[in-house]
């Protein structure tokens, strides 16, 4: 797998003058559709009944096209320290900010759709250089997916969650760390669970926001909550998960519109924010209107509409159901959250979980929602992981 003329080599982002005024052009001259037809009395989240409402996307689509600052993104992903390199023909890129500690544990961060390294940015340097010594620090790595962001778009099929982790493993080899622990949410977190499966020589622990558990389980034995956490996720897939399939089964149609229309492109991202951030109404309320604009507009210059939501199109329900997780696994449940996976199941494929945290707040982007539990529940779950390791 590996490509031995391939380098790590560093990475600048950095979009024409005329590519951002084409999307402000583009933004200027939107088509939108009439009001939704939901309650004018509706509240909260019975206001996103049909989907984003009109008066939230008018109001967003006029902020990215007159305030919205991509440059300063740009020098955020800089600063953060950004790198491609080939591996088996596909160009990758990633994040890397290596911590001063000399006691820092290599740790690699895994996104999901329909983010980005966006989901990360901000916790990045609190992860590397903690400002209390007492903190575990981590030489940090956080890669763009096949089909995401400055990665390349596949040409071909085969890209799924499984070799996507074999070349995190390469990819981490050529950084010097043979051995690493590894997080991830979303898609981010299936393929930490196919590295610690598949690559337990390399993966010291994992920690998870998606855990997994094989399928076909029974409910026997739940907890009252675990028996509504199993009910939600049961009416998530039946009733809520039509994006899934459409990009399960046409992400080349759904594609056009995405890679061609930048409000389309927002709107379609933005309700997946809305739906499944734990919030009362608008992701807002925990995530910033930039940060947000900063994942849809990465999207939109690396035209990755189409490409990222191949991913299901590659690996949609293919986890081996077989899998197992030996290595030391810690495991958070966020409330908010649209699938919740009960102890009793995940420990069917964790083998050894570590670390059970089930925090009060936050969805299904806890690293941008509330950043500072999510730092703080990481370092917890890692800790007890290498602990673990050390026993």
């Amino acid at each position: 797998m590996s490509d031995p003329s391939s380098d790590v080599r560093a990475f600048e982002a950095h979009a024409t003058d005329a590519e951002l005024d084409d999307l402000r052009a583009r933004l200027g001259a939107v088509r939108l559709p009439e009001t939704e037809t939901v309650d004018p009395a509706a509240r909260g989240r019975d206001r996103w009944a049909q989907g984003v409402p009109l008066a939230d996307l008018v109001d967003l689509v006029e902020h990215w096209r007159t305030a919205y600052d991509w440059r300063a993104f740009e020098e955020r992903l800089d600063r953060a320290g950004q790198f491609r390199t080939t591996i088996d023909g596909l160009g990758i890129h990633f994040l890397h900010r290596r911590s001063p500690r000399a006691d820092a544990t290599p740790l690699l961060l895994t996104h999901g759709w329909p983010d980005s390294v966006v989901r990360f940015i901000d916790i990045i340097d609190e992860l590397a250089d903690p400002e209390d010594a007492e903190d575990p620090a981590f030489h940090v790595v956080v890669p763009s997916l096949p089909g995401f962001g400055y990665s390349e778009r596949p040409a071909t099929s085969g890209w799924g969650t499984e070799k996507t982790a074999a070349a995190w493993v390469e990819l981490m080899r050529r950084l010097g760390y043979d051995e690493f622990l590894a997080h991830g949410g979303d898609w981010g977190g299936n393929i930490t669970t196919v590295l610690a499966g598949r690559f337990p020589d390399h993966v010291l622990g994992i920690h998870t926001t998606f855990a997994e558990g094989p399928p076909g389980l029974s409910t026997d034995g739940l907890t009252p909550q675990e028996r509504t956490w199993a009910e939600g996720t049961r009416d998530f897939w039946r009733h809520r998960a039509a994006y899934a399939k459409q990009q399960a089964t046409r992400p080349q149609t759904i594609g056009y519109g995405l890679v061609d229309s930048p409000v389309g492109l927002l709107a379609w991202l933005l309700d997946k924010f809305a739906e499944w951030s734990d919030t009362d109404d608008s992701p807002f309320e925990t995530i910033s209107r930039e940060r947000v604009l900063d994942n849809v507009t990465l999207y939109w210059l690396t035209r990755t509409g189409a490409s990222a939501a191949r991913i299901y199109y590659e690996s949609h329900n293919a986890l081996d159901p077989d899998l197992r997780v030996d290595v030391p696994s810690a495991i958070t449940i966020y409330p908010g959250d649209v699938e919740r996976c009960p102890r009793q199941w995940a420990e069917q494929r964790y083998r050894h979980i570590v670390h059970w945290g089930t925090p009060e707040r936050g969805g299904h982007f806890p690293s941008m929602e509330v950043p500072d539990r999510f730092v703080e529940d990481l370092r917890e779950g890692l800790t007890a992981v290498l602990a673990a390791r050390a026993d």
